[in-house]
């Protein structure tokens, strides 16, 4: 009898919300933060990664765990996409 340690169960492969559109959550965070910068992206979504000392690479750590975080990147950069302006810009 071999005794292993070994996880034979096939790991199912992450996916992309929008596949079709080859986005991945850096490319919106980056998008983000080119539109609106850290000041202006933590107001519109109040977490503390976008408004003590961000960095992409903290934020995707912090949003890639956070569910209800991740979801609101997700629909601000759609909403973003979809409409191209927010009323509140000052170059809009």
């Amino acid at each position: 009898m071999n005794l292993t340690m070994t996880d034979d169960k096939p790991k199912k492969p992450r996916t992309n919300k929008y596949p079709a559109k080859g986005i991945t959550l850096e490319m919106m965070l980056t998008a983000l933060v080119e539109n609106y910068g850290w000041e202006r992206l933590g107001e519109k979504i109040n977490i503390r990664c976008f408004n003590f000392d961000p960095s992409i690479k903290s934020s995707l750590n912090f949003l890639r765990k956070t569910p209800w975080a991740r979801e609101q990147v997700e629909k601000l950069f759609m909403w973003r996409q979809n409409t191209g302006w927010d009323p509140r810009d000052d170059h809009k």
